[in-house]
């Protein structure tokens, strides 16, 4: 199973638009998806501030502030999921 870890913040524009293009890349894939509001978060906060939203795949960032259906599709073939 391949961990996805989505960062995001309230309010967000593009992170509404990157969870519809996540949904749509995981669907039917073996892949456990966390999402975290980076302003629960001081740490988190601090490392990514502004630069959500921000994809984690098993813990190594895939992308930030776009994410790109196909190339997000790729990696978790690659992955395995």
């Amino acid at each position: 199973m391949v961990a996805l870890t989505f960062l995001t913040r309230a309010d967000c524009h593009l992170c509404d638009t990157a969870r519809d293009t996540i949904a749509e890349a995981v669907a039917g894939r073996d892949v456990s998806v966390h999402e975290i509001d980076i302003d629960t978060d001081d740490d988190l906060s601090g490392q990514y501030g502004w630069d959500v939203p921000v994809v984690l795949l098993d813990g190594r960032q895939h992308s930030f502030h776009r994410v790109d259906a196909n190339r997000l599709s790729k990696a978790l073939v690659a992955l395995g999921a």
